[in-house]
């Protein structure tokens, strides 16, 4: 059982908002933070406690603000301090918490540090990369970056490589630099002294390179660097000097998100005694799907096999519980939409499936993220043509995969993309069955999702039955009972390949979830009958042992 004193952030359902496709306010085709502010009524009324802003600062925007100039300025095309002012004391005024995405792996190529540390080898800022020699005339290492291409770019005024293990435009920082650990010290506390409640942190395992930078193993494409680099040699050092620094003088929310990362590494890092971070986000489960052809990394369009899915969620459920924290999410910015890679976004079954796959991963322990149009079921668009994609991932990833390397055709490709690209998750939000879906009066900076005239919040606010209603239900059961939040985890039937159960104990409580994941009926006794209470369930009526397409029920006893 969960014994330790119950923090805040423990008992919190938490937004994300990806601000350029949430509310565009000025009629400029770009979201804003006017916009994010004037919709705080809608993410009252579904009942989440935190909202989590992916970046706004100073950025060219190369990747979609992950790569930033100026940490301490918001990026103009959302507004002015003024306005982030303004958004934070309104959020606060609606009982709401905000958490700011830090991004400190890497900064933008125009961000000063890096212009002046590129110029020589003696500024001031010249070890705040991470600079090497060329090796017999080329790259020091072999590894590849997560867009495609080479992590190393030359820089002639030094003659010498820098290290980015994302795009040219994002350089790591060099961590190992006393000097820069006190710069990102200090951009913290200027965002905490203004009042914002903590940080979703952006790769931050990968903050600690590994000594000597060895080669990745073939091929030695992002997937494979990821690995070698992951949970580096001196991260539990720099955590531990950022709790100590700067995090243990305020109350706030931490969550690192931390790719290849497994259980044992999250109490390592953000166990309830380590004294680093609250919790992290891990891969395990939107990474089942990844191309059995390593060269193709994530790419590929087939199912998330449901044993699998569940053998991963129920080993963080597990190995976490009364030693961390697990976040809990089903999508993001970076990962396709929820209902489309783990249901089925069939208008038949659309709606009973996002309401399934609430259910699945409201009940476990840990604190739950919505991202934005995930009440309200939005789908992945379905593009069928490389000119309809805006994300750097998808497009560098076809030229290398299809063009240059022919490593697969571009039909096949094009459908891998379709399946996974993180443009799924960017479409403007939502909100009515008007022109722009009520996102702008302009044309919105990315195509809507052509489906908006079916599913948007206007409708979903009319329906007694939609998909949003659904999540607020669910966020409403989570603040009422301790059960939820805190229960041990106890997974049934696990080698079942069509339904996901399990059951949840605290203080002489059970609560049973069986959630089936077909469009079949199927029959399954656990014992339901026993039970004091049906909770909750995405069908009308409660026909006990038969689980009709897509249905999901909570029992308590």
């Amino acid at each position: 059982m969960f014994s330790m004193a119950h923090k805040w952030w423990q008992d919190s359902v938490v937004y994300q908002i990806y601000p350029m496709s949430f509310q565009d306010s000025n009629n400029d085709g770009i979201g804003d933070l006017p916009g994010i502010q004037s919709r705080l009524p809608y993410l009252k009324k579904l009942g989440v406690d935190v909202i989590w802003l992916n970046p706004i600062y100073q950025s060219p925007n190369k990747d979609n603000g992950y790569d930033i100039a100026d940490y301490e300025a918001i990026n103009p095309i959302y507004g002015t301090m003024d306005d982030f002012d303004n958004l934070l004391e309104a959020t606060h005024k609606n009982g709401i918490k905000l958490l700011m995405d830090l991004v400190v792996n890497h900064t933008s190529d125009q961000h000063k540090w890096f212009k002046e540390s590129k110029k020589s080898r003696d500024n001031q800022y010249a070890d705040y990369y991470i600079w090497r020699d060329p090796v017999d005339g080329h790259e020091p290492n072999n590894w590849g970056a997560a867009f495609g291409g080479s992590a190393w770019t030359y820089v002639k005024e030094r003659g010498q490589y820098y290290l980015h293990l994302f795009a040219p435009g994002q350089p790591d920082l060099n961590w190992e630099n006393p000097e820069v650990r006190q710069s990102i010290w200090k951009l913290m506390r200027f965002w905490l002294d203004k009042g914002v409640d903590g940080f979703r942190m952006d790769v931050i395992n990968l903050i600690s390179k590994p000594d000597g930078l060895p080669d990745a193993p073939a091929p030695a494409n992002y997937a494979t660097v990821e690995n070698v680099v992951a949970d580096g040699p001196k991260l539990n050092d720099y955590l531990h000097e950022m709790n100590d620094q700067v995090l243990s003088h305020y109350d706030v929310m931490t969550v690192g998100e931390m790719p290849s990362s497994k259980p044992e590494d999250a109490i390592e890092y953000t166990g309830l005694k380590s004294n680093e971070l609250n919790m992290v986000f891990q891969f395990e489960h939107v990474s089942l799907s990844a191309n059995p052809d390593k060269r193709l990394g994530k790419w590929n369009d087939a199912p998330v096999k449901l044993t699998d899915l569940k053998r991963a969620l129920s080993r963080w459920q597990v190995e976490l519980d009364g030693k961390g924290w697990n976040s809990l999410y089903w999508n993001n910015h970076d990962q396709p939409r929820a209902v489309s890679k783990f249901a089925n976004d069939d208008p038949k079954y659309r709606v009973r499936a996002a309401k399934m796959l609430g259910n699945t991963l409201h009940m476990m322990q840990g604190t739950p993220y919505v991202y934005e149009g995930e009440e309200l079921g939005m789908t992945n668009v379905h593009y069928t043509s490389l000119d309809q994609y805006e994300d750097l991932e998808s497009i560098n990833s076809y030229h290398e995969l299809v063009d240059q390397n022919h490593d697969v055709d571009g039909q096949t490709m094009l459908k891998y993309l379709a399946n996974v690209s993180r443009d799924n998750a960017r479409t403007p939000m939502q909100w009515d069955d008007q022109e722009n879906a009520g996102f702008s009066q302009a044309k919105p900076w990315f195509a809507l999702n052509p489906n908006y005239k079916t599913i948007n919040v206007a409708s979903e606010l009319e329906d007694p039955q939609s998909v949003f209603y659904y999540y607020q239900k669910l966020i409403a059961l989570r603040h009422d009972s301790e059960l939820i939040r805190y229960g041990t985890y106890e997974e049934v039937d696990s080698e079942n390949s069509e339904v996901f159960a399990y059951r949840r104990h605290y203080a002489g409580k059970t609560l049973l979830v069986m959630s089936n994941f077909t469009d079949q009926t199927v029959i399954r006794d656990y014992d339901q009958a026993s039970a004091d209470e049906l909770l909750i369930s995405n069908y009308d009526d409660d026909q006990g042992v038969k689980l009709r397409p897509y249905e999901s029920k909570v029992y308590i006893k």
